[in-house]
């Protein structure tokens, strides 16, 4: 397995693709259809001996098109088959537009997230100056659903579903006696070594399920999750449980303290929790909007859509409990005594945090 970064600046930074060279030529995710991007990928394979024409499968771990953007393009070039969930494969082969290609969809959102008429400006310039570039043209999908095989680039993968970032983000695990990784690895929670216990290590490439430095955006990455807070923390569970030996996100560096890094995760959106409910205190009842501002100031480019669509998820979770009232799109706070960590998912890892 080798693994080509992308300097991707629309999104996060730093894609991952990962390259899988058997039986068969295999690419985890492909990064956004934009020149730069595509000049970057060509060039990474090339090291490699590979060009888009001989490239036989496209894994996808979700549709967002900083890993799925240039799948059409190389299944054109190549045929070659795309795999993808279930959920995500309508957004990736064309037949539901996401949010800001649905001009309803978007109104609608927005209305009730409560954004501003020059922010909706704002982020709508900022997808036009972006979006012809993003997405590429659509591909042929073969749908997966949660616990299916492929052998792709001669390694077996397993796709864990983890909705929550997208509704159809999926993990794959394999083996990881079945490849041999590049690549350093992660700082700070991620640790330095990989497990080399006599048990069968699990690998996984995780997408945007865990990242290494920051925590994947919720609710407003996708806004076709219902409860999207709530399916992402159980994701993180799930994640916890398996106990991975190492994890290949979709940015930036290896994983390896897999369980430990999504536990802190789960215990970020805790203290996030405490923190909407800490903003409802003091003005009383507010947007999405007006929440994400108080949660981390000026928002600008993609951070427009992002913020108020996590202060959306933090908010919808808590009026699924409660703990809160909405009325329109303004929120109050109607439980005084809420206690935040019945409002999450216990894991093993609780008392190593």
């Amino acid at each position: 397995m080798e693994r080509i970064q992308l300097g991707n600046t629309v999104f996060e930074g730093a894609n991952n693709v990962y390259l899988l060279d058997g039986p068969t030529t295999a690419l985890l995710d492909t990064g956004v259809a934009m020149a730069g991007v595509r000049d970057e990928l060509q060039s990474g394979l090339a090291d490699h001996g590979v060009e888009f024409g001989d490239v036989d499968e496209v894994v996808l771990t979700h549709w967002h098109p900083d890993h799925a953007g240039l799948a059409g393009e190389i299944q054109e070039a190549s045929g070659a088959d795309v795999f993808v969930h279930e959920a995500d494969a309508p957004i990736v082969d064309g037949r539901v537009q996401p949010l800001m290609e649905n001009p309803e969809l978007q109104r609608e959102t927005l209305d009730e997230w409560g954004l501003p008429d020059e922010k909706r400006k704002e982020l709508a310039d900022f997808f036009a100056s972006v979006g012809a570039e993003l997405s590429g043209p659509h591909a042929e999908v073969t749908e997966i659903s949660d616990g299916d095989a492929l052998t792709v680039g001669g390694v077996t993968l397993e796709a864990v579903h983890l909705p929550g970032h997208t509704a159809g983000l999926t993990g794959f695990a394999f083996d990881v006696n079945e490849i041999q990784a590049d690549g350093p690895s992660a700082t700070g929670d991620s640790g330095d070594d990989t497990d080399t216990s006599d048990a069968a290590p699990e690998g996984l490439f995780s997408g945007d399920v865990i990242l290494p430095k920051y925590t994947p955006n919720v609710g407003g990455a996708d806004v076709r999750v219902d409860d999207p807070l709530a399916a992402y923390t159980q994701s993180l569970v799930r994640v916890i449980e398996r106990d991975f030996s190492v994890t290949y996100p979709g940015h930036r560096d290896r994983i390896d303290k897999t369980s430990l890094r999504a536990a802190t995760i789960l215990e970020h959106h805790r203290t996030r929790t405490k923190r909407v409910i800490d903003v409802l205190d003091k003005l009383g009842s507010a947007t999405p909007w007006e929440v994400s501002a108080e949660l981390f100031g000026s928002l600008s480019e993609i951070h427009i859509l992002h913020g108020p669509g996590e202060a959306f998820a933090h908010l919808d979770h808590l009026a699924s409990a409660r703990v809160v009232e909405r009325d329109g799109s303004r929120y109050q706070r109607i439980d005084a005594d809420v206690d935040i960590d019945s409002l999450f998912p216990t894991t093993s890892m609780d008392q190593q945090l």
